[in-house]
């Protein structure tokens, strides 16, 4: 589902669901859609989530095989859900991660949720940001999809996940959980844009903890990782190796604040311009 996004929410829709299927392992193919709106919004815009999610799907080899639409006055935001079907040889299994594989992030955390501020609340970043910096801001919306570095990276990894909700520390705890095993890294190498730094700074929040479609965490044996950066050489996509998978010897080494921030941000009292 996607509920904290309003603009270009349809094609959000589209891409956290082929982030899932690419985590797998697999190639995205069928998609059944569920869109339940408040009255208010209107058929125009209906018409215009459904123009973003044919896009979308079209620009991905995707077919919208079915779905459900209606207004309902319960909601006063839209709910958007998804349900995609993809095709693959193989899957990757969090049973197949290993003690001592290297832990890769693709591109930088926090993309999506300093994508929806910037869209859907650029009150809370005028103070701190140009108009110019909010609209490039807004545009890292169009990064939001992981299937290219995926497909590059599934020849080569154990395990791959795609961070939404909790960000990169709800992303390393599910990793964590499913493996029974703890990570060992720094927070300090966890990739992050400048403007994140700027903005996590500035509103007081965990950038760690910020929804994070858009980059993928790579879990991939030590005697492939040269091979994984190399991959990776003179693209702008990047990648950042952060730690390793080590023991679980209880508590440490697995992520445990992990509560998303995008929400309480979104919550906050909106600020003339």
């Amino acid at each position: 589902p996607v509920v904290g996004a309003s603009r270009r929410a349809g094609r959000l829709l589209v891409r956290v669901n082929v982030n899932d299927i690419a985590a797998k392992g697999g190639e995205p193919a069928f998609m059944a859609v569920t869109l339940i709106l408040p009255p208010s919004m209107g058929e125009d815009a209906v018409a215009s989530i459904m123009r973003e999610i044919h896009e979308e799907c079209f620009e991905n080899g995707i077919a919208v095989v079915g779905g459900h639409t209606e207004f309902n006055d319960i909601y006063r935001h839209p709910v958007l859900s998804a349900s995609l079907i993809g095709m693959a040889d193989s899957v990757f299994r969090a049973s197949d991660i290993a003690e001592g594989d290297t832990v890769f992030v693709s591109k930088h955390i926090g993309i999506e949720g300093m994508a929806i501020l910037a869209s859907d609340r650029p009150d809370l970043l005028r103070d701190f940001f140009s108009p110019e910096e909010i609209c490039e801001i807004e545009g890292w919306m169009d990064m939001t999809s992981i299937l290219e570095e995926a497909r590059l990276l599934r020849g080569v990894a154990s395990f791959m996940h795609d961070p939404t909700e909790g960000g990169f520390m709800g992303g390393m705890k599910e990793i964590c959980s499913l493996s029974g095993l703890s990570v060992d890294f720094s927070a300090e190498d966890v990739p992050l844009h400048r403007y994140t730094k700027r903005a996590s700074a500035a509103l007081g929040f965990d950038p760690l903890r910020l929804v994070a479609s858009g980059s993928v965490i790579a879990v991939i044996p030590e005697e492939k990782a040269l091979e994984a950066a190399k991959m990776f050489e003179g693209s702008p996509t990047g990648i950042s190796r952060i730690g390793s998978m080590a023991r679980n010897t209880g508590s440490s080494g697995v992520p445990q604040n992990c509560e998303e921030e995008l929400w309480a941000l979104l919550k906050r009292e909106r600020r003339s311009v």
